[in-house]
């Protein structure tokens, strides 16, 4: 194994004090390496989402400790990036200064953020729609704008909850494809929050399964093949043989939490 560049260290979340204190995490240890995809699945309410805003620093942990490249990780920063399930979006912005609007506030003139916003709107495939608002675009067009929005910054970390939960089944599928076409051509490391284990598989290098609350990493698995683009790993036997793995992982705890 590599360095690593993210480590949860014995992470442990609990919401509120005494008898009525929930602990939505408990000893979450784990070591993410540059460039790694990782896919975080489980049951509702596991604390897969409480985990990603442990690492971008919109929560604190109780117990334990999160460092990015060896720094403890205080709060948010530009090191890392987020994308929600509904579109961070602000309405009144147009697809372009959407995408802008990060590098404005950094401060970087228009004659150096115009090339990046250029860039980024090819990278997402919305040519010609640089001007539209969102309220103008489909939801799998919106969430593009996200993503570009976020890439644009070039945080060294993405943080995806649950992006394409609220899209169709086809807009889905075409995301994810876009997602990991956008993954390899660039340096990112991406955490990636999903109840959908196929999805999970065909996105992720590893695969975390989080045990029912408190959320509890089970096992983490690296998927050893390469899905390649469209459609045809689902045909590979190794895919449906490790997305049959973690569907039964994860029912378990469904089943537990339910017992």
């Amino acid at each position: 194994m590599g360095v690593a560049c993210l480590e949860l260290r014995d992470v442990g979340m609990r919401y509120g004090d005494g008898p009525t204190a929930v602990s939505a995490l408990e000893s979450i240890s784990l070591a993410v390496e540059e460039h790694q995809f990782v896919s975080i699945v489980g049951p509702s309410g596991c604390g897969k989402s409480t985990l990603l805003y442990l690492v971008g620093g919109f929560l604190h942990p109780t117990v334990g400790e999160i460092r990015l490249r060896d720094r403890p990780i205080r709060g948010p920063g530009r090191d890392r990036g987020i994308v929600f399930q509904r579109y961070s979006l602000f309405p009144w912005l147009t697809v372009h200064d959407n995408i802008a609007y990060g590098l404005r506030e950094m401060g970087m003139p228009r004659p150096e953020y115009e090339p990046i916003v250029a860039a980024h709107v090819r990278l997402v495939h919305l040519e010609g729609f640089e001007r539209r608002y969102p309220r103008e675009l489909s939801g799998g067009m919106q969430q593009r704008v996200a993503i570009a929005q976020t890439l644009a910054c070039n945080p060294d970390i993405l943080l995806m909850d649950e992006p394409f939960g609220a899209l169709d089944a086809q807009t889905r599928r075409i995301l994810q494809d876009e997602l990991r076409r956008i993954w390899r051509r660039g340096t990112q490391t991406v955490l990636f929050v999903t109840h959908d284990v196929e999805e999970a598989v065909a996105l992720g290098t590893r695969i975390v399964v989080m045990a029912a609350r408190p959320g509890r990493i089970k096992e983490v698995l690296t998927r050893g093949f390469d899905v390649g683009d469209g459609d045809e790993f689902e045909a590979n036997p190794a895919f449906a043989d490790l997305k049959l793995h973690i569907w039964r992982s994860v029912k378990e705890e469904v089943d537990a939490a339910r017992a």
